[in-house]
């Protein structure tokens, strides 16, 4: 357990806490839930999920990860320099036009989306003289990455290309078990993956992996599991909390009943009030719509949920303190938005969002801390 943070230093307005220790142990938690022949990759996109890809791949890589996956070429080049040359980086959104020379050069997988992306890579191959190295998606049924039937047909005759090294899709509800659309895409996937060469395939991400081994295949490629996010939101969390985010307390003050706080008198108190102004606020990643939604806790006082009130601004933001009564709450106070007492898929539920929404728009205002923690 991370213990609670009683101050920010260096001026921050928040300290975002990143547990690469509990990281590490939602890596190996996964790797338990599958079978020894199957491998687990990482999705790593959007700075790993907002939470430091320089601090976040390597970790991963040292538990046993071998196969990576971001979305732009910027990531994928990015995360090549970072890793040693066993590991393989996949570029999810696959190639953008003029861009093959760059990435083979790279040595990133480019994952073929559409046919005009395979005949790009085709002809990169035939300028090289060789067959390049990708991976191939199909259209499984979610309508969005990826090759339909009949782009594979029309692919078939140009695979010599290619050395495909993955075919993949991706589950549209894996998140619902019960929901019919999982069952389908299973036995699209299975179907159309016939018509290209043999190689590894993979179907699952993070939810996908807890509907069972028959979604497992070759590879799975959790991402939102690995930051502590809940893979099964109608059981408890599996994974163990990786982020926590604490707030500073920059002033307060009291005001009567009928006093209105914030931009648009958005908020007018019905009580006499302490009002806690925080140093964080929309640039921050803190949405402007969760003021009225949003909550907080004093850690030593985690009982008692204090309402996020009026309009957030871009540097700060207004927390009712009234039921806190006459606690003691210099300048200076922390407050916890996630952690132990909030946790992530809590706090986004609140905001009528989803815990990766609120991971990537984590801004870089804030102190952060990479901590071990023990296992």
């Amino acid at each position: 357990m991370i213990s609670p943070v009683h101050d920010i230093g260096n001026g921050a307005g928040g300290r975002l806490r990143v547990d690469l220790g509990a990281l590490a142990g939602n890596y190996a938690r996964l790797r338990a839930e599958v079978a020894p022949g199957v491998g687990v990759g990482a999705a790593v996109k959007a700075d790993a999920y907002g939470l430091g890809v320089a601090r976040i791949a390597p970790v991963l890589h040292k538990a046993g990860c071998r196969s990576f996956f971001v979305a732009t070429l910027d990531e994928a080049l990015a995360l090549r320099a970072l890793l040693p040359p066993d590991a393989t980086v996949f570029l999810l959104n696959g190639l953008s036009p003029g861009a093959a020379r760059e990435v083979a050069e790279a040595g990133v997988i480019p994952v073929l989306n559409s046919l005009d992306q395979a005949r790009d890579w085709a002809r990169e191959a035939a300028a090289r003289g060789r067959a390049l190295p990708c991976a191939v998606q199909i259209d499984s049924g979610m309508s969005r990455f990826g090759m339909n039937e009949a782009d594979l047909v029309a692919l078939a005759p140009e695979c010599g290309a290619f050395d495909i090294r993955l075919v993949m899709s991706h589950l549209a509800c894996a998140d619902t078990p019960g929901h019919p659309q999982n069952a389908t895409q299973l036995a699209a996937f299975r179907r159309l993956r016939t018509m290209l060469p043999p190689a590894p395939t993979s179907l699952a991400a993070s939810s996908g992996i807890f509907l069972g081994p028959d979604y497992h295949f070759d590879l799975v490629r959790p991402g939102y599991a690995l930051y502590g996010g809940n893979p099964t939101p109608d059981v408890p969390n599996p994974m163990a909390p990786v982020v926590s985010l604490y707030l500073r307390l920059v002033q307060e003050r009291r005001i009567a009943a009928g006093t209105s706080v914030g931009y648009g008198a958005h908020f007018v108190a019905t009580r006499p009030s302490r009002i806690g102004t925080l140093a964080a606020g929309y640039a921050d990643g803190l949405l402007r719509a969760a003021g009225g939604r949003a909550v907080a806790v004093l850690p030593d006082r985690p009982g008692i949920v204090l309402p996020v009130i009026g309009r957030i601004s871009m540097d700060c933001l207004a927390l009712d303190l009234t039921d806190l009564g006459e606690t003691d709450l210099p300048p200076g106070t922390v407050f916890e938005f996630i952690g132990p007492h909030l946790p992530l898929d809590e706090a986004a539920a609140r905001l009528d969002t989803i815990g990766y929404e609120v991971l990537t728009s984590l801004g870089h205002r804030y102190q952060r801390d990479y901590i071990e923690s023990i296992a």
